[in-house]
């Protein structure tokens, strides 16, 4: 079975910076693609940032500039930097891959941008 739990969410004020942390088990993390999506208060999840076992990433223009999606293979870890955050980023914070053919989520990690 495959966990993935979040962390590293808050309340913050418009400008500040966050970083989460997903720390993932029960798959081979090295060669996983790991993704970070949002959901909005009462909007559809959306993909924010995802990243290949070699590093590569692709980033939703929402967060293009501003948030860095990263991994720690050692420590089996995902991780989000976001800069610059705006009152439109407040969301839950969810850490999702797709394993042996199964897509699996963690709990999600709620940040807050106050104006």
């Amino acid at each position: 079975q495959v966990y993935l739990v979040e962390s590293g969410g808050g309340l913050v004020q418009a400008g500040a910076s966050l970083r989460l942390s997903c720390a993932a088990s029960g798959l081979n993390f090295k060669i996983a693609t790991m993704a970070w999506y949002r959901q909005p208060p009462g909007k559809q999840r959306e993909l924010v940032a995802d990243i290949t076992s070699s590093g590569s990433s692709t980033y939703a223009d929402s967060a293009k500039g501003r948030f860095t999606v990263s991994r720690n293979n050692a420590r089996n870890t995902l991780y989000l930097q976001m800069n610059s955050l705006k009152p439109e980023d407040t969301a839950v914070y969810y850490c999702n891959t797709k394993w042996r053919s199964r897509e699996f989520w963690g709990r999600g990690t709620q940040v807050t941008v106050s104006s």
